[in-house]
């Protein structure tokens, strides 16, 4: 089995009915698929590449290798020659980049410096912001796509995680992370498995070097790596959102012996005082009235519910905020 690949360009085309299909099918039997030619210029993505790659040589790299915890406590485990696996800790180097924390963004890439401490340099501060742009963009084009499949009102899903104030209040966050080569890849993950809690999330994900697996039918596939492409999943609040006709569905990252995998993974979220339900159009008007299936509840509610049992399966969460 392979990840469904959609050629987002054919939604303008004659093939458009076949393409809303095929992101249907991916968002109801996979929870995962792949976007080729969603409009992000590939001039873009290598210039994003470029970034990510000189950071973390740059600023991340020496900090992994001498100060992270998880290579410290692997280090202690193999000299201790326990064969202790390590479960709660993942073999990842990560930082968010989100408009609100820019002061906090890399400081010794070139592009990344600091000028003042006001403004900054050009380059990679902006090769950032322009990708980041793009990918909101994008999120916003496939939850349109989503509204049309689920006969919902155009913006319908946009519209719910802005809140009921009709402002632009939804969070938009992306998170920079590799996973470096691991010397003992049985002994740890490179990312827990996990559902996401958020909305959609977009990631661009190595070339070259795989690790990221979706569970489905009780077997973990491998999302293979493709040039360039983007690749959607549905989060928790999608599926809350839909009535539980799209998923989130559990996935991981392998750490692996070779190679330094890279992953940029867009986050468009509710705002965290927006109020998440399942769509009125989506639920039966004779269970309407009935306590049962997905609850109502404030998205910052979740998060909190969330923080705490990220790695734990997802239906205790809604039971959980439903109880608040």
């Amino acid at each position: 089995m392979a990840i469904p690949v959609i050629d987002f360009l054919k939604l303008s085309g004659a093939e458009r009915a076949k393409t809303m299909a095929q992101i249907a099918n991916g968002c109801e039997e996979w929870g995962f698929f792949q976007l080729v030619n969603h409009g992000i210029s590939e001039e873009l993505l290598e210039r994003v590449k470029k970034v990510t790659m000189e950071c973390y040589k740059m600023e991340r790299e020496e900090g992994f290798r001498n100060s992270n915890k998880a290579v410290k406590m692997m280090n202690e485990l193999v000299a201790k020659k326990s064969g202790e696996k390590m479960e709660n800790i993942d073999w990842e180097d990560v930082f968010l980049l989100t408009e609100e924390n820019k002061r906090e963004w890399p400081s010794k890439t070139p592009g990344f410096k600091s000028k003042t401490n006001i403004s900054f340099e050009l380059d990679d501060r902006e090769t950032m912001a322009e990708y980041r742009s793009e990918l909101k963009k994008l999120a916003e084009k496939v939850m349109e796509v989503m509204d049309e499949n689920l006969g919902l009102p155009k913006g319908f899903i946009k519209n719910a995680f802005n809140g009921e104030d009709g402002g632009d209040n939804a969070f938009f966050g992306t998170k920079m992370a590799h996973y470096p080569p691991c010397p003992h890849p049985e002994m740890i993950n490179g990312l827990r498995a996990h559902t996401d809690a958020g909305g959609v999330i977009l990631l661009f994900q190595d070339d070259e070097v795989g690790g990221l697996q979706i569970l489905k039918d009780g077997e973990w596939i491998d999302v293979q790596p493709i040039p360039n492409a983007i690749v959607i999943n549905i989060g928790d609040q999608i599926e809350v959102l839909s009535n539980g006709r799209y998923k989130s569905v559990w996935h991981r990252v392998l750490a692996m012996t070779e190679g330094n995998r890279r992953s940029i993974a867009s986050f468009y979220n509710p705002w965290l005082k927006a109020t998440i339900a399942p769509a009125p159009q989506l639920v039966e008007k004779v269970n309407q009235e009935e306590d049962q299936g997905y609850p109502k509840f404030v998205f910052g509610d979740y998060m909190s519910v969330y923080a705490e049992q990220k790695f734990l399966p997802k239906e205790p969460r809604f039971h959980s905020v439903k109880a608040m």
